[in-house]
């Protein structure tokens, strides 16, 4: 079977959160299957000043797009990762510091640069006479395709019988512009409706998706079931609802090869479910980075790597942050994100530095060393679509404590200390005493050795992979190809 995978982002190329992981690692997993998977992602400025090596697939592919002649160069990745990944060029557009804006917003012309680039990406199918049996969208960036597919290609006999599949990674971020975008990306003003993409008044591009796809994913169970709701259906819900029986939700994997602390360069010393006396060693180094002093007894230290978005919780972390203080632990938060969390963040840690350490920067190496050092992870979310570091965290032995929604409660088992059953303990309220209550019980085990012992290998035991996660797509592939 073949796939096209269209993304705007694909990591190790270009990343800014998990959509990037789940298009640098699922079509490599499905080629093991034997799957022939081609990845479509734009030519971003950062990819060329990092040299990635290039051949060039077509040159000057010339189609018409919003009423004129355009034109794009298509390369191919050199390096062999098990699918082929490909980059539509358009330095227009794509040769900039940054994939969807600066520190002052997005980038105005966000919906031209995704509009040419899922044209492009469709166009690029036909220069190389590639025709897929399933068409894998992803997020906003990329659902506009199926609107190109609906009008300016409903005639073409290359896309007939191609089937689509959309996946949602997090439904609050749509790709909502002016009416006038419609024009300007040269689709017809008969799409401007309910059954099409007019929303609220405006265009919202990641509404194709959810109506035109033969089939929709998400990237957890629970958040395909949390998306129609109004709560967390960002103003999507009621078309969700009407397209529940097209709707799957497969949790997304993790790469064992980089996520592994029996062969991580990046933390102090190695250890295994069956030798667990490197994290130790972690814990201690994980400490000094933070710059905060080691303790005189053992005390359990809490890690969090995270977008400092409110998304995340972070009011309420906050929130309790007094009362865990007396719970005897330490809190050491990395991330980046917006300035009123990160500001009051600062301000925590300067009240309790003995107490509280904070790393505002992204850093792959030193989000390793919180996930290893760390004897417990936390993630107080509103709404998680998946998650990966409750994941990650697992793997490290690092016992999660999360808010019960979307993928974090698909993936974490509450802990039951008369079982010895479980990966994790879970929280339903979004309020900081039920936080504080789960942490208190993980505090509380965490006295007894043994009772931890075996929580941390129940976690170290739990299977996240992408072959997992690869093998649900396939048969997902295949029930929608019928």
């Amino acid at each position: 079977m073949k796939i096209a995978f269209f993304a705007s982002e694909v990591a190790p190329y270009a990343k800014t959160g998990g959509l990037a992981d789940v298009a640098g690692s699922l079509p490599r997993f499905l080629s093991k299957l034997g799957f022939e998977v081609k990845v479509f992602m734009p030519l971003y400025k950062d990819i060329r000043r990092e040299g990635v090596p290039l051949l060039k697939a077509a040159d000057r592919v010339t189609f018409a797009w919003a009423g004129q002649e355009e034109l794009f160069s298509l390369w191919e990745s050199a390096e062999s990762r098990g699918a082929s990944v490909y980059f539509i060029d358009k330095p227009a557009l794509f040769e900039r510091e940054s994939l969807y804006g600066t520190a002052a917003g997005d980038y105005p012309d966000n919906a031209e640069r995704f509009a040419f680039f899922s044209q492009a990406a469709l166009e690029s199918l036909k220069a190389m006479d590639f025709r897929p049996d399933v068409l894998h969208l992803n997020d906003w960036q990329t659902a506009i395709a199926l609107a190109y597919l609906k009008t300016a290609y409903r005639g073409d006999a290359f896309f007939a019988g191609m089937r689509t599949l959309f996946t949602i990674h997090n439904l609050a971020y749509q790709g909502v512009f002016e009416p006038a975008a419609l024009k300007a990306i040269g689709l017809p003003e008969e799409l401007f409706g309910p059954e099409g993409l007019e929303f609220y008044g405006k265009v919202n591009f990641l509404k194709a998706g959810v109506a035109f796809a033969d089939a929709i994913s998400t990237v957890s169970y629970r958040y395909s079931r949390e998306i129609q709701t109004p709560e967390q259906g960002f103003g999507l819900d009621s078309l969700l609802r009407g397209r529940s029986d097209v709707i799957a939700g497969i949790l997304n994997g993790i790469d064992y090869a980089a996520w592994n602390p029996a062969a991580d360069a990046s933390i102090a010393a190695a250890y295994s479910p069956s030798d667990l006396k490197g994290k130790a060693a972690c814990k201690a180094d994980l400490l000094s980075a933070f710059g905060l002093p080691a303790p005189k007894k053992d005390l359990p230290v809490i890690g969090m790597v995270s977008r400092l978005a409110g998304q995340k919780g972070f009011d309420i972390l906050l929130e309790a942050l007094p009362k865990l203080v007396t719970l005897g632990l330490k809190i050491v938060v990395l991330g980046t994100g917006e300035a009123a969390i990160q500001a009051e963040l600062e301000k925590a840690a300067r009240r309790t530095p003995s107490f509280f350490g904070l790393k505002i920067a992204f850093d792959e190496a030193l989000a390793h060393k919180v996930i290893a050092g760390s004897d417990m992870f936390v993630n107080p979310a509103r709404y998680e679509p998946c998650g990966l570091t409750q994941m990650y965290s697992m793997k490290y032995g690092t016992i999660p404590i999360v808010r019960a929604t979307g993928g974090l409660d698909d993936s974490v088992q509450e802990f039951d200390p008369r079982e010895g059953s479980g990966t994790g303990f879970k929280f339903e309220r979004l309020a900081s005493d039920a936080l504080v209550r789960a942490v208190d019980r993980a505090v509380r085990l965490y006295a007894d050795k043994t009772a931890w012992t075996r929580l941390m290998q129940n976690a170290m035991a739990a299977d996240f992979s992408w072959g997992r996660a690869a093998e649900e797509y396939a048969l997902l592939y295949k029930h929608i190809r019928g």
